[in-house]
């Protein structure tokens, strides 16, 4: 063998032995332990078009791990969640002379792009004024970006400031000097095939609730059944029932973010919100209950952990027993969504009468959040409780 085919010989042996991706990647569709960690949520799941709603007759479908649309009337595939400040990212893919966008804090059918939403655009550099990573009517991107490949796009809205990121490297940077406030994510299909996977959401602003020394900051109920206590490792736990922990300051719209521990099998809990201050329970109630029923998770046990209770079951059992796990909950006036370990369970709006009673019918006034014990085999440990308040449209 010549030396050269010597060397040939080995590169091919060498190049099968590396991997085609990083070492440790992630799937498409999922949320590292990190990212979880960090406060990230999916907002696709990879499978099914939950969470989301087209306001347009295009032919919005799941396909190969991707929300993909190549035909139909041009318009928005949005969430059903409105969302205030955070970070977003995705992967987009587009066929060339394609034209598609990113649209934040926007309503499902905008008919102001400069002045009612931010719609951050996907489209070849010599075809469109406003080229791939541009914000339309606000701000052009002046570096080139066309690809007919997978790309990554990051967006930061952060009260007036947004910073859009494509594949890493920051290309463009905007403030806006009338901050439109909360709205929805949209995307567009407006000409040729357009998809987006990898889509997920960190909150910004988030503030913590539990200091991890003591209850201050939380009502106290020495009457009733349950211990609340702050452990030697910083985590709330809550032992024995009925009983409940409650905060001192009351919230309307907003996320709330949590861990939770469930030291035992089956146990019930639930987080409490816009509850009438001081009363029992008396609020709308994100469960606490990780069974599932005949080892199917598609069957949640009592509601299921993440479902709004007596209103929507939880779609599928996420969380374990005796594991840490991750919570979200996402109240916005009539809207109320839920997370679990970065997996959106619950979609659920109450069309109910107003009324300020929230066992009766919608209750929009802010509310304390209350940390429910159930019974007496109650176990439960909390830790790295935090919330923010959702910006007024």
């Amino acid at each position: 063998m010549s030396a050269l085919m010597n060397r040939v010989t080995w590169a091919v042996f060498f190049c099968l032995l590396v991997p085609t991706s990083p070492v440790g990647a992630a799937e498409p569709n999922t949320l590292s332990e990190e990212e979880l960690a960090k406060g990230w949520i999916l907002l696709f799941d990879g499978r099914t078009m939950f969470g989301w709603r087209p306001a347009h007759k295009a032919n919005w479908r799941v396909a190969d791990g991707a929300l993909t649309a190549t035909e139909g009337e041009p318009g928005l595939l949005h969430t059903t969640t409105q969302f205030g400040n955070f970070v977003l990212k995705l992967d987009f893919r587009s066929v060339e002379n394609g034209n598609s966008g990113v649209f934040l804090c926007t309503s499902p059918k905008p008919s102001d792009v400069k002045g009612r939403c931010y719609e951050v655009n996907i489209a070849d550099w010599d075809k469109n004024d406003w080229p791939t990573g541009s914000i339309v009517q606000r701000k052009k991107c002046e570096t080139r970006h066309d690809s007919t490949n997978w790309q990554s796009m990051e967006l930061t809205a952060d009260r007036d400031h947004f910073v859009v990121k494509i594949d890493g490297r920051q290309v463009l940077d905007y403030t806006d000097p009338k901050p439109l406030g909360r709205g929805f994510i949209g995307l567009q299909y407006r000409r040729g095939k357009i998809e987006f996977r990898n889509i997920k959401l960190k909150p910004l602003g988030m503030k913590s609730i539990f200091n991890g020394k003591d209850l201050a900051g939380w009502k106290t109920y020495p009457d009733m059944k349950s211990v609340f206590s702050v452990t030697p490792e910083g985590w709330l736990n809550v032992k024995n029932g009925k009983g409940q922990l409650e905060t001192e300051g009351s919230y309307a719209d907003f996320t709330l973010q949590l861990e939770v521990f469930v030291n035992g099998k089956g146990l019930n809990s639930g987080i409490f919100f816009r509850c009438i201050p001081c009363e029992t329970m008396n609020g709308y109630e994100c469960q606490i209950q990780n069974g599932y029923l005949d080892g199917d998770r598609t069957r949640p046990q009592d509601c299921g952990t993440g479902g709004i209770f007596r209103r929507q079951n939880a779609r599928k059992a996420v969380a374990d027993d005796f594991k840490w796990f991750y919570m979200t909950i996402h109240a916005d006036r009539r809207h109320i969504a839920a997370w679990v370990n970065g997996y959106q369970v619950s979609d659920w709006t109450d069309t109910r009468r107003p009324d300020e009673n929230p066992r009766r019918g919608l209750r929009l006034k802010p509310g304390t959040i209350q940390i429910q014990g159930h019974d007496p085999t109650t176990d439960l440990s909390f830790r790295k409780l935090r919330i923010t308040e959702i910006p007024k449209r």
